[in-house]
């Protein structure tokens, strides 16, 4: 059997027999997704805002 880590707490598993892949528990996975949602863990580059209302201008153009 494949002996893997966990990326969160470094515990040796076999990886054919963890559901939580590639993390070795719930636990392990939980914990990650906090470090995403806490924004401990990002992609790098430039930052965008997530929304931009368009301008007046560009809505008269469209129509």
């Amino acid at each position: 059997m494949k002996k893997a880590k966990c990326p969160i707490c470094k515990n040796k598993f076999e990886w054919e027999k963890s559901e939580f892949r590639p993390f070795c528990s719930e636990r392990c996975k939980l914990i990650d997704l906090g470090q995403w949602a806490g924004e401990k863990y990002f992609i790098p580059g430039k930052k965008i805002d997530t929304y931009t209302a368009p301008s007046e201008e560009i809505i008269k153009n469209k129509n």
